[in-house]
């Protein structure tokens, strides 16, 4: 016979046992990652398995209970170029184009622009508005664009399985609105505020008529012009600030469009406090601003953090997208990926720039270029980062002005022939692991020559982008949620870290 106490002991025992279970099955789960890696040795987005150990090792934590900005995307532009060119290959590499850029298995691109009439990469100047004073907009139309433009959206948001945003840019509005009647320079006349304002609402039903829905709109590309050169309309902080809050805006809400996003600025981040000082000087100045759209062409190298760290802390509700940059004033390298890492690119400045200014423009690696700004843009609030044209020729066109820039993916229409740059591999670490929705949080590392960001998706991984810029292979310690995981980047390298959730 079992006496009580023995019954007792045996159930305390047998509780203490479950409860060491319980405690083992609760235990953190082991950190699992997967490394992506782009690099000048020839990775492409290189699923890395194998990791070597060496004494230089760089410490990076993540912090997730640190919280900044709400990711909106990454992605490219549409642009007449682009799509004149894409119309001009096989089906096959249309195909493959579009695949890489808009796929589950691609780039997977979620933030998108295009331009609302002609830019300097059309084919030559259009207006949708091309009777003179039709103040009703009675003769709209956007048949300039349903050849190549229309087409090229449509089937990227065929291809796009989650879909993609777009944001809507005029270079100039129609000529006969300006003081001087021309596509290049000149100031919108105040007696045309109104059916400009009205343009954009006719573009917008326009484009939704064609299946296509714009999702934001600057109020004009580059406001303080751009020397000159191609369709442009200037304006002032205060005058688009007033344009938007008492013709744009009112405009848009009254004809059904007030979920359109409006975004003010629109240039080079130096300019930005002037500008969001006016934007949003108040409650009446900023109702109709959705945020701020910047790009990247003050320098090569500087991202200007003081300056975007301003413009969120004037208005930490609103966007902060980066909406153009990219090797400008520059013909591409064609299946030539070593140039593309290599410090031997110029931009605009290092010719143009004035004296002054000519230390913002050395010169500098394109890779070097995309991963550092990117990386510095997130660490800085911004949420969005567009890219400018997806494909470009071998001559960096084509383009009425001859203002020959360079894309992620270069062709040869005459041999139907595709070049995917290492751009569009740096661009895919972004927009491929960097989802919309996710959340930018902490992230340091211990190594100031490399620069590292991290966001947490909505599906509960963490993506962590690090760029290595040295000469040297390195170790990596990554360190998340008390545990510790180490891997290793190559020399000249931008990794995408994923931490499964």
């Amino acid at each position: 016979m079992v006496s009580n106490n023995s019954k007792y002991a045996f159930v305390s025992l047998l509780s203490i046992l479950i409860a060491l279970c319980f405690c083992s099955c609760q235990k953190e789960k082991e950190m699992e990652i997967k490394v992506y890696e782009t690099s000048e040795n020839g990775n492409k987005l290189k699923e890395i398995t194998q990791f070597s150990e060496n004494n230089d090792i760089i410490k990076i934590t993540i912090n997730p209970e640190e919280k900044f900005q709400t990711i909106t995307g990454f992605g490219g532009s549409f642009t007449e170029a682009s799509a004149y060119l894409l119309n001009r290959l096989s089906k096959n590499n249309r195909k493959k184009i579009l695949d890489a850029y808009f796929s589950e298995n691609g780039a997977n691109y979620s933030l998108t622009r295009t331009h609302i009439a002609s830019c300097d990469f059309s084919l030559s100047n259009y207006t949708y508005a091309k009777v003179e004073n039709d103040l009703l907009m009675e003769h709209f139309t956007i048949e300039d664009d349903k050849d190549d433009l229309i087409p090229m959206i449509l089937e990227a948001k065929a291809t796009s399985k989650e879909g993609f945003n777009i944001i809507s840019s005029p270079w100039t509005c129609p000529p006969w609105m300006k003081d001087n009647k021309a596509y290049v320079g000149g100031k919108l006349l105040p007696e045309f505020n109104d059916a400009f304002a009205l343009y954009f609402s006719k573009y917008l039903d326009a484009y939704k008529k064609e299946g296509i829905d714009i999702w934001g709109v600057t109020v004009i590309n580059e406001p303080h012009g751009n020397g000159n050169n191609w369709e442009s309309t200037h304006f002032s902080p205060e005058e688009m600030t007033l344009f938007v809050q008492n013709h744009l805006g009112p405009k848009l809400e009254k004809d059904g469009w007030k979920d359109v996003k409006i975004f003010g600025y629109d240039q080079n981040r130096a300019g930005l406090p002037e500008w969001v000082d006016a934007m949003y000087k108040n409650e009446e100045t900023s109702k109709y601003f959705a945020g701020t759209a910047i790009h990247w062409y003050e320098s090569t190298y500087d991202f200007f953090p003081d300056a975007l760290q301003y413009a969120h802390k004037k208005a930490p509700n609103k966007y902060l997208i980066e909406t153009e940059g990219c090797v400008d004033s520059e013909i591409p390298h064609w299946q030539d990926d070593a140039w593309y890492w290599k410090k031997e690119a110029t931009d605009w400045g290092w010719d143009w720039a004035s004296e002054k200014e000519k230390y913002l423009h050395p010169k500098y690696a394109p890779v070097n270029r995309y991963a550092t700004d990117i990386i510095g843009c997130l660490n800085n609030w911004v949420d969005g980062w567009i890219d400018w044209n997806m494909v470009l020729d071998r001559q960096g066109g084509p383009n009425w002005f001859k203002n020959w820039c360079v894309a992620p993916v270069i062709v040869d229409p005459e041999k139907d022939e595709v070049y995917f740059t290492p751009l569009y591999y740096v661009m895919a670490h972004f927009s491929k692991f960097m989802r919309p929705g996710a959340v930018k949080i902490g992230c340091t590392i211990s190594n100031d020559e490399l620069m590292t960001t991290a966001v947490k998706n909505p599906d509960g991984s963490i993506a962590i982008a690090i760029f290595n810029p040295t000469d040297k292979e390195l170790t990596i310690e990554l360190n998340f949620n008390n545990q510790k995981k180490n891997s290793s980047i190559s020399a000249k390298a931008l990794q995408t870290v994923v931490i499964k959730p």
